[in-house]
């Protein structure tokens, strides 16, 4: 295999442009192929740094019949990097099953450092920071009340990704089986120019947002 065979997992900003490292555009810009989850988004970046390489889609619904042909080109030589809509590849987002085809197939892999939601989103929210919980989005149907369950019973701190067209389901059936004033912070908009963290007990938290235009991504952040 050539020398130059490698994944790279390139996180790109989760909203304010100047968060991709220099790294990161260096990589981007000697790969031979950049995979990305959305193309007309990640095009708007990629313009925005002024970089020119080949750009294929990598995403949720093909995925699974992509994998086994990149790793094939990964293993003649070709290297590749992978990027997202925002944030770190694999964190709630594609990239799991190419990894993982790769490292079995002996192709190196390469994650970069970088901007992911969950972090930030944890330390602003002045909760318990010492051991947590990421569960990404939960299941919109199947397994959903379980996971809710589970959470209920976590003694450590719990972070969780939603969307704005579900979060205050979310905030209700979280409220109905764990204990509504354990102390929650919701952000939303992170890095970007409306960006927010609202602290306070479920029940605080559901009049807020009952009481406002719901617009953004989201990550809730439990107590213990």
């Amino acid at each position: 295999m050539s020398q130059s065979a490698r994944l790279y997992l390139v996180p790109t900003p989760i909203g304010n442009l100047e968060d991709i490292t220099l790294r990161a555009i260096r990589i981007l810009k000697e790969v031979d192929t950049i995979l990305a989850e959305d193309t007309r988004t990640s095009g708007k970046l990629l313009k925005h740094l002024g970089i020119t390489n080949k750009v294929e889609s990598y995403h949720t619904f093909n995925e699974h019949k992509k994998v086994s042909e990149l790793v094939s080109r990964l293993q003649l030589g070709e290297s590749m990097a992978l990027i997202t809509d925002a944030g770190t590849p694999a964190i709630s987002d594609p990239g799991f099953l190419m990894v993982r085809a790769c490292l079995e197939n002996n192709v190196p892999v390469e994650c970069l450092p970088g901007p992911t939601a969950l972090i930030p989103a944890l330390v602003n929210s002045g909760l318990p920071a010492d051991r947590f919980v990421f569960e990404g989005f939960l299941p919109h149907k199947k397994g959903r009340q379980k996971r809710i369950e589970q959470i209920a019973q976590e003694k450590k701190t719990v972070i969780l990704y939603e969307s704005p067209h579900r979060l205050l389901k979310t905030l209700n059936q979280l409220r109905d089986k764990i204990d509504p004033e354990r102390p929650v912070a919701v952000s939303r908009e992170l890095t970007k120019l409306y960006e927010e963290t609202v602290k306070g007990t479920l029940t605080e938290l559901i009049t807020y947002f009952e009481q406002k235009p719901i617009k953004g991504e989201f990550v809730i952040v439990i107590g213990s």
